[in-house]
């Protein structure tokens, strides 16, 4: 993998990192198929008990590849659909983990970002940290993501940030429910160990089966949703709110609702 670094300690704790600082760690094709790949190897892994994603650099996670994004305009409607269905088994994998999937968020989380914090069963944030679901800036919508993030947030608060591409700070993430605890810079690593330690003296497969319990009786985003998400954002692809919008931010000016 090139993109994507799996570590793993003598404890049964893998680091799962996102490792393309250069370009804040926006998902291409690429990573998002290493993501899914990296995710799916660690779910076979009886010896790993915790699972971390982190990221290098500034940013945790700043959404969707520039490039990625322009190349989905060459494309016919199902050629879209497969590419947009992408992030959407990414993040399935990430949610399907047995083991406990602890968010190690240093920096910015927006669009895609947002979806992999909402997949981890515990998010750790920064105070700089910035989140958004920016998509509808783009004339695009929260689609892949959205099941996650809203399973995460529940309806009433994924209404105040869901659709309005405002960006808000980790205090607001956190009463958003999309951060467990918000801490300096400086503790976060501290702040995540803590986080990690008391699963390290329980049964390891209880603490999966209790997971897969919660998930059970929480209720799982099923493929039907998936399914019903990857559409609707193919949909908006065909629109001209959305050629003229990435064409924008691509050509760095205004779109024309900016």
């Amino acid at each position: 993998m090139e993109l994507i670094k799996v570590t793993r300690d003598g404890r049964g704790v893998a680091v799962l990192t996102l490792a393309r600082a250069e370009k804040h760690n926006a998902l291409s094709a690429q990573m998002m198929t290493e993501l899914e790949a990296a995710a799916k190897g660690l779910a076979r892994e009886d010896d790993v008990r915790v699972v971390v994603l982190a990221a290098e650099g500034r940013s945790f996670c700043a959404g969707g590849d520039l490039a990625w994004m322009r190349a989905q305009f060459g494309m016919d409607a199902a050629t879209r659909k497969a590419e947009s269905r992408r992030i959407a088994t990414a993040l399935a994998a990430l949610a399907a983990l047995p083991q406990p999937l602890i968010g190690r968020v240093q920096g910015n989380a927006l669009g895609g970002g947002v979806g992999l914090v909402s997949v981890c069963d515990v998010a750790i944030g920064t105070e700089a940290v910035k989140m958004g679901f920016t998509e509808t800036r783009l004339g695009l919508i929260p689609a892949n993501i959205g099941p996650y993030a809203i399973a995460r947030m529940g309806a009433t608060r994924a209404r105040e940030v869901f659709m309005s591409g405002r960006v808000f700070d980790a205090a607001e993430a956190m009463r958003l429910n999309l951060l467990a605890k918000v801490v300096a810079p400086e503790a976060l690593d501290a702040a995540v160990e803590a986080e990690i330690a008391p699963y390290l003296g329980c049964a390891p497969f209880a603490v999966r089966d209790a997971k897969a319990l919660l998930n059970a009786l929480a209720g799982q985003v099923s493929e039907a949703d998936l399914d019903f998400a990857i559409e609707a954002l193919a949909k908006r692809w065909e629109t001209e709110e959305a050629r003229e919008g990435i064409g924008a931010f691509l050509d760095k000016r205004k779109a024309p609702w900016g």
